[in-house]
């Protein structure tokens, strides 16, 4: 009987498992799967917090929809009955010090026509006849390896990038737009301007892509993102699965792997998957050869601070479900979710629920990381106060740090990840790197990753 170790429960290691799990039914496969997860339940950064009427999503907060990949696990799992979707409104962005929306008819701020450009707020007429300059100019020499924010601006101009694009992109991938490749974030983008001449009129011609959720752009569940997880493991029928204790070490002896556990349990495996953060990956492995790829990828982190007040939410100045702050504004925050305004599920009784994130990005994130939660609390009630003019005392609030755990894709991801794949394959065969480090950030392309990583060593049994 062969053994296959998953290192990691975050959403990337339980789909793995999860999808072996079932080719090995489907395929009669002789197969021991193991998962090991070092904290006391699965699912990494999907976490639920449940405090009074609150709903609160510590980590991960919703699923994209037009990522086709997790509509079939849904009905697999018999939850399209617990799904629920995003409310509808607009979208902000906090510049010049007021909340100005961005434009309907975007895709991560990039108009998806000529309309929508010119319908802006955050753009002068100067910056909009600018943007213009994509419709003829030709791409001659980008390719997805570049940055995706000398990309955008070469066609786009800098006011639109700057002021509308890159607030968002940079919100979405957790780095400064020129440090991100055009293959780690929207390569797509780069296949329409060069199939149509315009990354505006493709977008406009694939609009069905990325609008064809209508308003239902997110979805969750009535008991949180968390029931996906907890749905998941309760399909893992002759799993092994190891929580709260640590994977210390990996060793390669002969053909197999000796994964050591923290409670000194030794499991002796055929295949290994590293869905760990690369940070824990390398420690497991400690290789000088392979160092030299870890030690370039990079991490940022994150603050999140909710906070619930006992006020209605239509009391909100404006009708939207957010703002993105744009760079060297007067407020420490990046982003605030109107969340009970957003997922009706997250409020009772419709109080007002709302989310602050502070990211690594800012300089001051420095100061903010050594505050105490206490301070945090300040901090994200003056930046609601300045933005939304509230100054309700809070009737709770929770803070979260993901300090180091979040995959920043800089310039040189892919390279990187290819040289590792390379190395991986040579010295340490069978064992796989996978999950967010590496492969994709959101929910849908962490379970893609997860499945094609079970389709691979189904087919290596």
């Amino acid at each position: 009987m062969k053994t296959v170790a998953v290192i990691g429960g975050g959403i990337t290691g339980l789909s793995a498992v999860y999808y072996l799990n079932q080719l090995m039914k489907e395929r009669s496969l002789d197969v021991q799967v193991v998962l090991i997860e070092a904290d006391k339940k699965l699912g990494g950064k999907i976490s639920t917090h449940y405090e009074g009427e609150f709903t609160m999503e510590t980590g991960a907060d919703s699923i994209i929809t037009r990522k086709q990949n997790v509509a079939p696990l849904i009905d697999e799992l018999n939850m399209r009955e617990e799904v629920v979707y995003n409310g509808t409104g607009k979208s902000y962005i906090y510049i010049d010090g007021e909340l100005k929306p961005i434009p309907d008819d975007t895709m991560f701020g990039i108009p998806l026509s000529l309309e929508s450009l010119a319908k802006s707020d955050l753009v002068s007429a100067e910056g909009k006849v600018d943007a213009l300059k994509d419709f003829y100019t030709k791409n001659e020499t980008f390719t997805k390896n570049d940055s995706i924010g000398l990309f955008l601006e070469s066609f786009l101009g800098k006011e639109l990038v700057e002021r509308q694009i890159s607030p968002v992109i940079s919100g979405v991938y957790s780095g400064e737009l020129h440090d991100l490749t055009i293959a780690s974030t929207l390569p797509y983008l780069l296949d329409y301007k060069n199939e149509y001449g315009s990354i505006i009129q493709g977008l406009s011609e694939n609009r069905s892509k990325f609008k064809g959720t209508g308003d239902k752009k997110f979805l969750s569940f009535k008991h949180g993102v968390s029931a996906l997880v907890d749905e998941m493991e309760r399909k893992l029928t002759g799993v092994d699965v190891i929580k709260g204790v640590k994977a210390e070490a990996l060793v390669k002896e002969g053909d197999k792997y000796r994964i050591t556990l923290a409670d000194g349990r030794r499991i002796e495996a055929d295949f290994v998957v590293l869905s760990t953060l690369h940070s824990a990956a390398q420690a497991l492995l400690q290789s000088e050869e392979l160092n030299e790829d870890f030690s370039r990828l990079r991490n940022s982190s994150l603050i999140s601070v909710y906070i619930g007040f006992d006020i209605p939410d239509h009391e909100l100045p404006k009708d939207g479900t957010g703002f993105i702050a744009a760079k060297n504004g007067d407020l420490v925050c990046d982003a605030c979710t109107w969340t009970s305004r957003k997922w009706e599920h997250t409020s009772a009784n419709r109080r007002l629920l709302v989310r602050l994130f502070y990211k690594s990005l800012k300089p001051i994130y420095q100061t903010l990381k050594n505050l105490t939660e206490e301070e945090l609390l300040k901090v994200a009630l003056k930046d609601i106060e300045s933005s939304l003019g509230l100054t309700s005392e809070p009737v709770t609030y929770k803070v979260t740090k993901w300090h180091e755990t979040m995959p920043n894709y800089h310039i040189k991801h892919n390279e990187i990840v290819q040289s590792l794949e390379r190395k991986m394959e040579a010295g340490y065969p069978n064992v796989l790197l996978a999950g967010c480090s590496y492969y994709g950030v959101g929910i849908p392309d962490c379970i893609a990753n997860g499945q094609k990583t079970a389709e691979l060593i189904a087919g290596r049994l």
